[in-house]
């Protein structure tokens, strides 16, 4: 066992600092070859916070686990809003400028009830699959198609800000971006096997290893960018991080998976891990868009109900892991 709980450190160290990498080139690229940095902020940074999510359950699936996938994208999504929006709240309230997050937000409402719809016959097949890829290139289209109109957003002036911290030149940009998905896919092969060899050690499905271990270390990146961001100030910069990088795992990450390999999805899946990241969905977009007037926000009382869901519901799940341990 200590052979698999070394690869999964070291594996999650590695696909951390190779993801920051990643996107720190990919951003630097996209800036250099013109694009804009509304479209920046919305699809390259938010999306590829998200790489590691893509890479593990891409692998996780062509190896034959896809639970560990889909455990992987859902476990992300509950961590990115309890445990990083929580977290980041708690040390600051965020309020929400960007009129392209606030427009974000519904759409990964009505995704994650179309995931529910999917997941009710047991399986996500290969036509779901590429149901959920078409969408998420339906949504990237439409991005697209937002950012050329040249609007005014908050979310853009502080996708410029963060890239004058890192002025990477073009050929930079690219050799990080190549370094950064080679190191990707190595991490991700090693934290697989590791974490598939633990959840067999342990006596549990793969499933609840990509909930808990898995979706908190692919989730490193996320958190690492919010906490940048809001140091500098850019609240939007960091809502629409978590909300591009869910909506990522939802419609690509389980796209890309099933269309791999059909997942079997256990009863206990909707009822316990979809409705806990439903529900704190639900919260967030609550929270985020505001109510009977009240301006759309993140205060430090909000952020400490996400974050206690959060540990509650990694609490409940090891639990799990210690009671199939002694039997």
């Amino acid at each position: 066992m200590l052979l698999p709980a070394a690869a999964v450190i070291v594996g999650l160290v590695l696909l951390v600092w190779s993801a920051e990498r990643f996107v720190e080139g990919a951003a630097a690229t996209s800036h250099r070859l013109g694009l804009s940095p509304l479209l920046i902020g919305m699809l390259v940074i938010g999306f590829g916070t998200s790489a590691p999510e893509l890479m593990v359950s891409a692998l996780a699936a062509g190896q034959g686990n896809p639970g560990l996938a889909l455990g992987n994208a859902y476990g992300s999504n509950i961590a990115n809003i309890g445990m990083i929006l929580g977290l980041v709240a708690l040390i600051a309230p965020l309020t929400v400028h960007s009129s392209v997050v606030r427009r974000e937000l519904p759409v990964l409402g009505a995704v994650t009830l179309l995931s529910a719809l999917l997941m009710w016959g047991g399986v996500v097949g290969r036509l779901e699959g590429t149901l959920l890829l078409a969408l998420l290139a339906a949504f990237i289209g439409v991005s697209i198609v937002q950012a050329r109109r040249g609007v005014s957003d908050p979310l853009a002036a502080e996708t410029e800000e963060s890239l004058a911290l890192h002025p990477l030149s073009l050929a930079a940009g690219l050799v990080w971006t190549g370094v950064g998905l080679v190191l990707l896919v190595a991490s991700s092969r090693l934290l697989v096997w590791g974490a598939v060899a633990i959840a067999q050690g342990f006596g549990v499905s793969d499933l609840i290893i990509g909930l808990t271990v898995v979706a908190v270390g692919t989730s490193l990146p996320e958190l690492a960018a919010s906490i940048s961001a809001l140091r500098r100030g850019e609240h939007d910069l960091v809502l629409g991080n978590v909300v591009g990088s869910n909506l990522f795992n939802t419609l690509g990450v389980v796209g890309l998976a099933a269309v791999i390999t059909p997942i079997e999805v256990a009863a206990e899946v909707l009822w316990r891990d979809w409705s806990v990241m439903a529900a704190m969905t639900a919260l967030m977009v609550l929270f985020a868009l505001g109510w009977r007037g009240r301006p759309g926000r993140l205060n430090r009382l909000e952020g400490a109900v996400l974050l206690a869901g959060f540990v509650g519901y990694t609490a409940f799940l090891v639990r799990l892991v210690v009671q199939a341990s002694g039997t």
